[in-house]
């Protein structure tokens, strides 16, 4: 028999509306089952069991009135710790913002409540959320759990290792370099990066962020199938006025020609076998779904790209970085620091505008080269996903890190959409491929991953080994 928490966000909403199930006896089974298998993997570091039945007895009794719940129906959601939700400490990971409590919701938050989303708790993040791997001194380490060995990813570690292990049926994540589709790709789940402005975001406990942050962060969905990831999107593209970025777009553009674009090695990037065999896949999957797939030696410049990202990322406010790192003391985020520190202090006084004029051209390439190609086939990663704090070991894996997320780092730069999909299990190594296309064209990114993800994917959600 099917537990409640094993079914898709899609499934279980739509038994919700048609009262097959109530709202509070799904609450129950997530809450049971997050008590079940969150102490061996720390993926949900806040939550408030009273709270999460308070609401999903709201969906109860707006079902019972005749009123739509709204898409996500009495869905179990978890939500990222670096966001703000009402009466919960926005840490973001670190022990500084331990009493950082938020008075008000994010629109992300209030987005999918509107959407009939219950709550169920708040997702762990790296310090800072900074790394691709998830560990910080507030709330500790969380783990893989298909492999403890591996990292489950980052920032939004906590939230694709909870959709992984059925603690929830979507969960929220941010990427401003891969935080959504790396975790996801870590874990064996799917997650979405949206094009720039289309979920809105704003967090009032926190100063605004510098321009390269408000340019490249976004908020998206990681969960276990794509057709959830489709209606979590449009739960939580709704407008805000608080976000001046959010932009109101369709969520659906004008159709293509189905062909995608494959390119095994963008800008060179080397990749390891085993992803090129995930890559090599996924052009057959598309294929066999009356897809043609054409193959492409290089894209425009993703290397430049990362430089410019670390540019406006890092370039305004190295500094106050590097000194909340050292209060803090995490040796993850002093590692990044330490790491880029000579490169920053090194920079003219003027780098964020140079690099926004070179982001200018950069996105104006890649704009016409997605017009060429609407659907992109690239890596997630060049390598398969690493081994738990691999980034820690010393300067040359640090290196090797960075060096194998070039398709994740660059591209936010852009503000381009991009899907991590997951295609399988390399021995018991999560793999997958990523989908790349123009602003707000995350559709094509969907109806591509639905055809991928009809080849076979890992099953989830699995017990965490």
């Amino acid at each position: 028999m099917t537990e409640l928490w094993q079914l898709t966000a899609t499934e279980l909403a739509s038994r919700i509306r048609r009262r097959d199930v109530s709202a509070r006896e799904t609450a129950e089974a997530a809450l049971a089952r997050l008590d079940a298998v969150n102490p061996s993997i720390n993926a949900v570091v806040d939550h408030r069991p009273d709270q999460v039945r308070d609401d999903a007895d709201a969906v109860d009794r707006a079902i019972a009135c005749g009123d739509d719940p709204g898409p996500l129906a009495g869905v179990p959601v978890t939500v990222k710790v670096n966001i703000d939700q009402a009466g919960f400490a926005t840490t973001n990971g670190v022990t500084l913002q331990r009493d950082l409590i938020a008075q008000t919701s994010s629109p992300v938050v209030d987005n999918l409540k509107r959407a009939g989303a219950v709550i169920l708790g708040r997702t762990n993040t790296p310090a800072f959320s900074l790394r691709w791997f998830t560990t910080n001194l507030i709330h500790g380490n969380t783990r893989n759990p298909r492999d403890p060995s591996l990292t489950p990813g980052g920032s939004s570690g906590g939230a694709a290792a909870a959709a992984a292990a059925g603690i929830g049926c979507l969960a929220h994540g941010t990427d401003i370099a891969g935080s959504i589709r790396y975790p996801a790709y870590a874990c064996g789940v799917h997650g979405l990066r949206p094009s720039l402005g289309r979920v809105a975001a704003y967090n009032a406990s926190s100063p605004e962020r510098s321009i390269g942050a408000q340019l490249m962060a976004v908020s998206g969905p990681i969960g276990r199938s794509i057709a959830d990831l489709r209606v979590a999107l449009a739960a939580m593209a709704t407008p805000d006025s608080r976000d001046p970025w959010w932009v109101p777009a369709p969520l659906e553009g004008p159709p293509v020609p189905r062909v995608a674009t494959l390119c095994l090695q963008p800008d060179g990037l080397p990749i390891v076998a085993e992803v090129e065999a995930a890559l090599l896949d996924a052009a057959r999957r598309l294929e066999a779904a009356g897809w043609i797939v054409e193959t492409i030696g290089d894209v425009p410049s993703l290397r430049e790209a990362c430089e410019l990202q670390v540019q406006l990322w890092l370039g305004d406010g190295f500094a106050g970085l590097a000194e909340a790192a050292r209060r803090e003391g995490d040796p993850g985020a002093l590692a990044v620091v330490a790491a880029f520190r000579e490169q920053a202090e090194s920079w003219p006084p003027d780098i964020v505008a140079r690099a926004l004029v070179r982001r200018a051209t950069l996105t104006r390439e890649w704009l016409g080269f997605l017009n060429a190609h609407p659907v992109l086939l690239l890596p997630v990663s060049a390598e398969l996903p690493f081994q738990d704090g691999l980034d820690m070991r010393d300067e040359a894996s640090f290196r090797r890190v960075w060096r194998a997320q070039a398709t994740q780092i660059g591209l936010p730069l852009m503000g381009l959409p991009g899907l991590a999909v997951s295609t399988g299990l390399v021995g018991a190594t999560p793999v997958g491929v990523q989908l790349v296309s123009r602003p707000y064209r995350e559709d094509l990114c969907l109806l591509a991953g639905e055809a991928i993800e009809a080849g076979g994917v890992p099953a989830a959600p699995i017990d965490p080994v």
